[in-house]
């Protein structure tokens, strides 16, 4: 009730909170009468520029292929963690479409701040930039009515907001230290790599990497309220990065160390059962997305992709060790919303590779991109 009470106290101080971004258009709201522009499939990338951090916006063509449209400034400057080279968050999700696609927050790792941006196509238009609540933000999260960013920074935190008229409004509170001993900007390998929440909204859980090498899991309730300290379980294999969920609710995790996929089950008081683990032999398998029962690992030292699904158990299984080769220092990926296309960001190279995904989970290259800028990370499809 009381997180209730705050955000009506705070809905119109919300808009208060935004400060002024430049754009390099204008969008009007979407509607039945809005421009052709608006209703675009869109990929987005971000820079983190440590100078000015910005976002990419490309137009996805109904055969995958995408096309640039347009730079959009943050407001804030993006960083780089101590020791990463291709990917400057080491992390995932930091590049986030939320509310049906309706807002894309990106966060300004340099500046310790998000940005909310409004999204009409593949057009931007900037909100708000606003407090992360911590240091180094790397990861956003969102269930429809809240919002979660990750701080990598120093003993590193989950800070929760309500969406609110397209703005994020902190919830009074709802801000928990995870207590990791860490720097900032945090070291790649121990900084904490992703938030999440389930698919029920009932939990929030996040990825310590080397700092605790488990998953801490809160509570979260009606209300969105935090639990007031998390529930730990040690990852199978050692540096968890980063995750996804599958039909079932479970968690699909990348674990590095050993260039891992590693499913748990969630289980009602926050715990996690290990359900089964499988390397498929290559190199630092740090981010993972999925689609159609299908999950794809990236693999920034060999700049492959990796497939896998499940046994009848929820057990991950290697379907292609190498389902792809990409390129140098791949990160991040993401894959369309009707799950026809995965799109792969190599840092390393500065390159986007596209994919069509095909019967079994196959993946067949259509496209690579080679203009993106080094060391950029973060990618969503809308």
């Amino acid at each position: 009730m009381r997180v209730q009470t705050a955000l009506r106290a705070l809905s119109a101080a919300g808009i208060a909170l935004g400060v002024g971004l430049g754009t390099v258009a204008a969008a009007g709201a979407d509607g039945p009468g809005s421009p052709w522009w608006s209703h675009q499939q869109a990929l987005f990338v971000e820079t983190d520029n440590a100078s000015a951090n910005t976002v990419l916006s490309y137009r996805r063509a109904s055969d995958g292929t995408i096309s640039y449209e347009g730079t959009y400034a943050t407001g804030g400057l993006g960083a780089t963690a101590a020791g990463a080279t291709a990917d400057p968050l080491a992390s995932q999700g930091g590049l986030t479409l939320v509310n049906n696609n309706q807002e894309l927050i990106a966060v300004n790792a340099g500046s310790n701040t998000v940005t909310v941006f409004s999204v009409q196509g593949t057009r931007l238009t900037p909100i708000q930039q606003i407090s992360s609540g911590g240091l180094f933000p790397d990861s956003v999260a969102s269930n429809g009515r809240f919002v979660a960013v990750l701080n990598a920074g120093g003993a590193g935190s989950v800070a929760e907001f309500a969406l609110f008229g397209g703005q994020l409004v902190p919830l009074p509170g709802q801000t928990r230290s995870l207590g990791l001993s860490n720097t900032t900007p945090p070291d790649f390998h121990h900084g904490v790599g992703e938030v999440a929440y389930t698919p029920d909204g009932s939990f929030l859980v996040i990825t310590t990497k080397l700092s605790t090498n488990g998953y801490d899991v809160f509570s979260v309730a009606g209300n969105g309220a935090l639990g007031v300290s998390p529930v730990f379980s040690p990852a199978v294999n050692a540096l968890p990065f980063s995750f996804v969920f599958d039909g079932a609710g479970n968690i699909v995790a990348t674990e590095a160390s050993n260039s891992s996929v590693s499913t748990y089950q969630v289980n009602t008081n926050g715990s996690l059962t290990n359900l089964g683990t499988v390397s498929d032999g290559a190199k630092a398998l740090c981010w993972i997305s999925g689609a159609n029962g299908y999950f794809y690992g990236d693999n920034a030292g060999s700049g492959t992709v990796s497939s896998f699904d499940e046994s009848s158990s929820g057990a991950p299984q290697l379907v292609n060790a190498t389902a792809a080769t990409a390129h140098a220092g791949t990160t991040d990926s993401t894959i369309s919303p009707d799950g026809q296309f995965l799109y792969v960001e190599s840092g390393g190279a500065g390159t986007i590779d596209v994919y069509a995904i095909g019967a079994g989970g196959t993946l067949t290259q259509i496209e690579t991109l080679f203009n993106i800028p080094v060391a950029s990370e973060g990618i969503a499809a809308s």
